[in-house]
């Protein structure tokens, strides 16, 4: 992995990536997620890290500390950044601009992996059936399905997943936790993507078009299943 040092205007960058840092440390912290090298690693369970700061708040999940919390609902985390993020579901901070289409995020790795969306980047590749992925964290998911890893159990009925996010969304099913609220009708929903589904029913938007006759359609998978009218392909056949 070749990187270039501007020591004039003090910029480090990494080829065939568009991200430069100013900084030496957060440069080296980066470069570790295409590189894969992850030198902090957990006595306890023997996961790595590449940033130091990252294996403390993992003790956390060994410890079951959880020294930050929201000061609107209560919830605790075990870390500030973690915290920080929460408390933007409250808020509907989204601080982050796509500059090429308007949208906004609540966190700047999304808008990261979003830009991808219009560059058609995909820098993380998977060594064993060489997908390709835009977000170093699909890969990593991606890996699971090859080594069959589910990392992520639930403390109250032992279930266990592949993806920490699924984990996080099948407990809010014990706790009755719905965070994402519509303002339009109060309706509460536990995942963000739902909610964005059923956002669409009071505005009306329909972003995903079919090319073959021009009918509009809420959700993605209700477009692919409208275009099996046109190629005569049968649901689920490959």
């Amino acid at each position: 992995m070749g990187y270039i040092n501007f020591f004039k205007d003090k910029s480090f960058a990494i080829q065939n990536c568009d991200k430069s840092f100013s900084r030496k440390t957060t440069f080296i912290y980066h470069k570790r997620i295409h590189t894969g090298e992850k030198p902090y690693t957990c006595l306890e369970c023997g996961k790595s890290f590449g940033r130091n700061s990252s294996l403390m708040q993992h003790k956390r999940t060994h410890t079951g500390e959880k020294p930050y919390q929201c000061l609107v609902c209560g919830k605790s985390f075990s870390g500030s950044s973690d915290l920080m993020y929460h408390k933007r579901i409250h808020t509907g901070e989204r601080p982050y601009k796509c500059p090429e289409c308007g949208k906004r995020f609540s966190r700047r790795s999304r808008l990261t992996a979003h830009k991808r969306k219009h560059t058609g980047q995909k820098p993380y590749i998977c060594l064993v059936c060489g997908r390709r992925f835009s977000q170093s964290g699909h890969l990593t998911s991606h890996k699971r399905t090859h080594t069959g890893e589910k990392p992520f159990a639930c403390l109250k009925c032992g279930r266990k997943f592949s993806r920490r996010s699924s984990l996080v969304i099948h407990v809010r099913i014990h706790t009755g936790e719905s965070p994402y609220k519509c303002t339009e009708c109060g309706k509460g929903f536990r995942q963000r993507t739902t909610y964005i589904y059923h956002r669409r029913i009071h505005t009306g938007e329909k972003p995903f078009k079919c090319l073959e006759c021009g009918k509009n359609f809420r959700r993605n998978c209700h477009l692919k299943k409208h275009k099996r009218m046109h190629t005569g392909k049968k649901l689920y056949q490959r």
